[in-house]
């Protein structure tokens, strides 16, 4: 675990001085928040499961790139595949939660929310034999309507969440909210991680991977992290998708258009774009970015 504070960008004098979080969100092609008016739930064991495959390919990429990250894993999925965790923790990466079925916060109740992390965490922890301490609501779904979910986290005891989008979305975000990290509850040691965003022409824009990241030109991402790190002196957290490097994934036909022209757009050119990305930073682990920011809020 990292204790020290970072270094500023200007103390550093280059980005890759300052530690950043790599994160993937583990979930299959078939779970994703795009489908989930067209693909039911109880439809899923019936599908072709390609996360395994999938996942392995992300721990190749960051064997080579010496770099150790978390895994946000849906309970669904270790469940399931619980060698896959075992070759993760044992690889060295993070093993946190990412719900059970990825279920939005704001669809449950405080108590279903509870349960769901409950019987997640166990999955998890059952199956990689590693404590779970951090965990990112599914389609980043704590917001405004949901002040209860942080308060349930600090309950069951996780010491981070990465849960919040601090931009305006038509599928998520908390707008307004604090662009970095946060104590949610009062008097607990909770932390909020939100993904990364930079303020560029008065408004606030994601930068944090997902979408942003393989959508647009690399350079746009190069661009957003270099100036969110020169201005705010802060370590980036990004994140992805194991299907996001599966350009060979079945294909949803009944799908809106919109979704499918955001989940297939430029799959075919992530494994290379997101190799760029992983040697020209310093990645580590999101609970060893944690560590920092709990410093630095002291």
């Amino acid at each position: 675990m990292q204790d020290a504070r970072p270094e500023s960008f200007q103390q550093a004098g280059k980005a890759d001085a300052l530690l950043n979080a790599m994160s993937v969100d583990i979930e299959d092609w078939f779970q994703v928040g795009a489908f989930e008016t067209v693909i039911d739930r109880a439809d899923w064991d019936t599908l072709e499961h390609r996360v395994e495959r999938n996942t392995d390919a992300v721990l190749a990429l960051f064997a080579d790139a010496k770099i150790k990250a978390t895994f946000f894993t849906l309970g669904w999925v270790a469940e399931r595949y619980p060698n896959l965790m075992l070759r993760i923790a044992d690889a060295g990466h993070e093993i946190a939660s990412h719900g059970y079925d990825h279920a939005r916060v704001y669809t449950m109740s405080p108590d279903q929310f509870g349960k769901d992390l409950e019987h997640s965490r166990k999955l998890l922890e059952d199956s990689s034999g590693q404590a779970v301490i951090g965990y990112r609501a599914p389609s980043f779904s704590i917001d405004q309507r949901t002040p209860w979910a942080h308060e349930i986290l600090a309950e069951q005891g996780y010491k981070y969440s990465s849960s919040v989008a601090p931009i305006k979305h038509d599928h998520y975000g908390w707008a307004g909210s604090p662009r970095f990290s946060w104590r949610p509850v009062e008097g607990s040691d909770l932390i909020e991680l939100p993904v990364t965003t930079v303020k560029a022409a008065g408004r606030v824009l994601a930068a944090g991977g997902g979408g942003f990241f393989r959508l647009l030109p690399y350079a746009l991402y190069d661009w957003a992290i270099s100036k969110m790190q020169k201005v705010d002196g802060r370590g980036a957290i990004f994140y992805f998708h194991p299907w996001e490097i599966d350009p060979e994934q079945p294909r949803v036909a009944d799908a809106p258009l919109k979704s499918k022209l955001r989940h297939y757009t430029n799959l075919s050119s992530m494994d290379q774009k997101l190799r760029r990305g992983l040697y020209e930073r310093n990645w580590g682990r999101v609970d060893e970015l944690a560590a920092i920011e709990a410093e630095m809020l002291k």
